[in-house]
């Protein structure tokens, strides 16, 4: 393949899962907030996705798009609103792709994806406490307290979620995007023995984090 047609090929993928990344973002703008504004967002799964096969440029490029696209069509929260989910999927995003990038395996998926978790939610744990009192017109005591009962397993099980659902719908998606001639055939060093294990386990951890999710929106 010449690089014009490479280099169209990825421009096609990347148009396409902005596209998909902003649609799941409206799909489940529905879902019921914690602590009144806190939603759950499934875009971090297809831009993560992106990063695994496009790398961290593309994937963070998405994630500009996508959250511009947010602000000015369904988001009340405007440039506040844009800044948190740039930084949040942002942070989500970087260490799985640069990880994946390196070494394109299971483990490395399963451990990059653990990073962003943990990334996310120390980043926006941080500036959840710089931001949400501009946001909310409350004391920074107030937010403060909010952050080790609200925003800390909020943004773990979020991070959590998406996590598995990457897992999930990972090789699914680039078998299609493969059939349609946007990806190469595959060069994953990932053993087709994991799959079962890697599935249940995934599946294990949706499961879960769907229940507290619906705890913690009723509380």
């Amino acid at each position: 393949m010449t690089e014009s047609a490479r280099n169209t090929r990825s421009l096609t993928l990347t148009a396409m899962l902005a596209a998909m990344a902003y649609v799941a973002m409206l799909v489940t703008r529905p879902l019921p907030s914690i602590a009144g504004f806190l939603s759950y967002d499934l875009k971090d799964v297809v831009i993560v996705i992106a990063g695994f096969q496009l790398g961290v440029v593309p994937a963070l490029l998405i994630t500009l798009v996508v959250s511009l696209l947010e602000m000015v069509t369904v988001s009340a929260t405007g440039p506040i609103g844009l800044l948190m989910n740039v930084l949040s999927t942002g942070a989500f995003v970087l260490p799985a792709a640069l990880m994946y990038q390196r070494d394109r395996s299971l483990k490395s998926a399963s451990i990059g994806l653990g990073f962003g978790v943990i990334l996310m939610t120390i980043v926006m744990l941080a500036w959840n406490y710089i931001i949400t009192p501009l946001y909310m017109h409350v004391p920074r005591e107030v937010v403060a307290g909010m952050l080790i009962p609200t925003f800390l397993p909020f943004n773990l099980v979020k991070g959590a979620l998406n996590a598995g659902i990457t897992m999930l719908i990972y090789k699914p998606l680039t078998n299609v995007l493969r059939r349609a001639g946007l990806l190469p055939p595959s060069t994953s060093a990932a053993k087709s023995t994991f799959k079962l294990s890697t599935t249940l386990i995934s599946a294990f951890i949706v499961a879960t984090c769907i229940v507290v999710f619906i705890l913690m929106s009723r509380t």
